[in-house]
């Protein structure tokens, strides 16, 4: 027999999370950004997502400094598009495009939901993969490109709109209603917690900041940055819905697919201007 002594017990976390554990939250799950995670719970999952977008404009802002600088020393626009696309897979250690590809593979099998799901979980990356990943990887540069050929400052605006978008896309995603595909991961923690109200309002009012951002840019740019952000979200609720009929619900993986190809479509349309 040993002797202990117990303390009353601990308090329940309350049911609201401060906006300081929101932006630790979005911050420690979505980047290597150093933010340590205070809550892990679904009132800290629900301030956290709604924070993402947050997370994505730090994110946007970092990708777009370097390419903007090769622009003004000189180099050329594939080269700063190159660059641009390459710091937020280090700012993510690439798991949102690891995500892509598994999510790839198990759209790709034949296989029923359960088996897709241990697909996408094995460490390696199937043809689907590999063939998706180097294609979103592409027409990402390319895109980007495009937009820096024209001006550093329209590169580096798309840029941070491409990211907010592709975060925005995954705040959207947890919204109540879509369930979880596992009982356990970050799918799982985040799935469902987002009122759907909050998260309409946030992608009305992101929609907004962009066009105001591209304002000096002019009208047309302007209307060009919200319907970016518009056909971001799009792409990112139809991959959504393929996965929920796929797969039965989401998981992280499918929040990594959904961030890339909301970016991937935002940019495309930035190019098109």
């Amino acid at each position: 027999m040993t002797d202990s002594f117990e303390g009353p017990p601990l308090p329940p976390p309350p049911e609201r999370a401060s906006l300081r554990d929101g932006v630790r939250f979005a911050f420690g799950t979505l980047t290597v950004l150093p933010a340590r995670i205070t809550r892990w719970d679904r009132p800290a999952a629900r301030t956290g997502m709604l924070c993402a977008p947050l997370a994505g404009l730090v994110v946007g802002l970092l990708a777009a400094a370097p390419g903007m600088l090769l622009l003004v020393c000189g180099a050329g626009p594939l080269l700063a598009a190159a660059v641009t696309v390459a710091v937020p897979a280090a700012l993510t250690r690439g798991l949102h495009l690891d995500g892509l590809a598994d999510t790839a593979d198990g759209l790709g099998s034949a296989k029923p939901a359960e088996a897709a799901l241990r697909i996408m979980k094995q460490s390696d990356i199937g043809p689907f993969g590999v063939v998706t990943l180097v294609l979103v990887l592409i027409v990402q540069v390319a895109a980007l490109a495009e937009v820096y050929a024209d001006s550093w400052v329209r590169g580096g605006l798309a840029a941070a709109v491409a990211a907010v978008t592709a975060r925005l896309a995954m705040t959207l995603a947890c919204r109540r209603g879509v369930p979880p595909a596992r009982p356990g991961g970050l799918g799982a923690a985040v799935a469902g917690a987002v009122p759907r109200g909050s998260a309409a309002a946030l992608a009305a009012v992101a929609v907004a900041l962009a066009a105001t951002a591209a304002l000096p840019l002019g009208l047309p740019a302007a209307g060009r940055h919200a319907a970016a952000v518009l056909a971001g979200l799009l792409a990112a609720e139809l991959l959504l819905r393929r996965c929920v009929r796929r797969f039965d619900g989401v998981t992280g993986d499918v929040f990594g697919a959904l961030a890339e190809v909301s970016a991937t479509a935002a940019l495309i349309v930035l190019a098109l201007g």
